[in-house]
């Protein structure tokens, strides 16, 4: 399996003085466990314990102690504990409200062990009256593949070492693009990308796709609160790929006669499965973020390539140079959001984007971004041609003066001059660089 960028965030936490149990969050079959089986490899004893197994499951009946519990797990595992780090991850921890209350213990009482959990929909499945130990644990999210990753799994080094540069080489710029392409059709679910890397088969990746999208849809049982609400989630997991990048509206939902009230419990349900997420407007230029939740949400589902292979447009995206011509650009905004979303873990991190809706005239920039106590403007467009009138609304109100086009030309940074006459600084972002913006917008502020 390749190298995942958030091994190095374990690494991390394993140093950290006031290391406390580790709740690893994302969508089933992102690579939790293999990253962590991965992890593991640093450490004299690996307990794995999934909770989907009756036998593991019991281990935690009845248990009063730590060391109790130790002496059960290796045990039950048939390990003989050796000298030295113990790393214990528990799996589908969701089964157990005990194994989750004895969180609290492990940091506790145990301190020197390495204790990392993860589930699926921990916030919804637990018994109401257990919630994880306030304080004692901390939160770590798995997005898909990055495109920096990709790079690593399909073994592209070079263009890798080059996106490391102090300053993007122009000489790269085709390759770069045309790879970052190929990671917009495959997408960044790793089973996919490994695949992919291994057979350079487009045909088989699409049955991985296909048991993906089913593996969701089988899970709806247990996201639902009742019968109806799972016919509910059904649907709105189903058409979510359809309206991915759009603007929606909770009523009527993808063609339904279903109310807003059902449809918002539904999604917000799937948001906490992290199967998709609605990004909300903010309607202010500079921070604190103020959200407008009253407002129609965006809708950005887990991952480009099951939203290409949902949409039918893989052959399409696959044989471009120009995917902004594919769905009027909504391709291009759903994978730099993908990215965007992969430069943060906490689970806490949301991606927003700026509206000001008046009478006559609508402004709507694609996202905003955070970063040294500035929000900054982000438009994903196709090149330099094209009017940039939202991004100049912005700028116009904004208490600084950047803002950031990502696109398919070259990296570089222009003075520009809205339509009311502001002087402001435009970043030209390629797409394959959107893992830096934050290197390259400190260029932006330093010019």
């Amino acid at each position: 399996m390749f190298r995942r960028n958030a091994l190095n965030k374990l690494i991390e936490w394993s140093q950290s003085q006031n290391r406390k149990p580790l709740v690893l969050r994302g969508a089933r079959q992102v690579g939790k466990t293999t990253l962590v089986n991965i992890f593991a490899k640093q450490f004299d004893n690996y307990l794995y314990l999934n909770l989907e197994k009756p036998q593991e499951l019991k281990l935690f009946k009845d248990i009063v102690s730590v060391d109790s519990l130790l002496e059960a797990i290796f045990y039950v595992k048939d390990k003989t504990r050796k000298k030295g780090k113990t790393l214990i991850f528990i799996d589908e921890i969701q089964n157990s409200s005990e194994a989750v209350a004895f969180l609290r213990y492990f940091y506790e009482d145990a301190p020197e062990l390495f204790v990392i959990s993860a589930g699926s929909l921990l916030e919804t499945l637990i018994d109401k009256k257990i919630n994880f130990p306030v304080g004692r644990v901390e939160y770590l999210k798995l997005h898909p593949v990055s495109f920096t990753e990709f790079l690593e799994a399909v073994n592209e080094l070079q263009s890798l070492e080059l996106l490391k540069k102090e300053k993007f080489p122009e000489y790269g710029h085709d390759k770069l693009l045309l790879l970052f392409h190929k990671y917009t059709f495959i997408g960044g679910m790793p089973e996919v990308v490994q695949s992919y890397s291994a057979n350079r088969d487009l045909k088989v990746i699409e049955k991985i796709y296909d048991s993906l999208l089913t593996a969701y849809l089988d899970d709806v049982e247990k996201y639902a609160r009742n019968n109806t609400m799972a016919q509910i989630i059904s649907h709105t997991i189903e058409k979510s790929f359809s309206k991915a990048g759009h603007r929606i509206k909770f009523q009527n939902f993808g063609d339904s006669n279903y109310r807003s009230r059902e449809v918002g419990e539904a999604f917000r349900t799937i948001e906490k499965a992290m199967i998709l997420q609605l990004i909300y407007p903010v309607t202010n230029t500079e921070l604190p973020i103020n959200i407008n939740y009253k407002k129609s949400p965006r809708l950005q589902v887990l991952d480009t390539g099951l939203l290409n292979y949902f949409a039918g447009l893989r052959e399409e995206i696959f044989g471009t140079n120009q995917l902004s011509d594919i769905q009027e650009g909504l391709i291009l905004e759903h994978i730099v959001g993908q990215e965007l979303l992969a430069l943060n873990n906490s689970p806490l991190h949301k991606l927003n984007f700026w509206s000001r809706e008046k009478k006559d005239t609508n402004s709507e920039v694609d996202f905003v971004y955070s970063y040294k106590n500035k929000l900054f403007p982000i438009e994903v467009k196709k090149g330099k041609t094209g009017r940039l009138r939202s991004l100049h609304e912005f700028i116009y109100r904004s208490p600084h003066k950047y803002a950031v086009r990502v696109y398919s030309g070259k990296l570089s940074i222009d003075n520009e001059k809205t339509v009311h006459g502001t002087e402001y600084k435009l970043l030209n972002l390629p797409f394959y660089l959107i893992n830096r913006i934050e290197y390259y917008i400190d260029m932006l502020i330093k010019e």
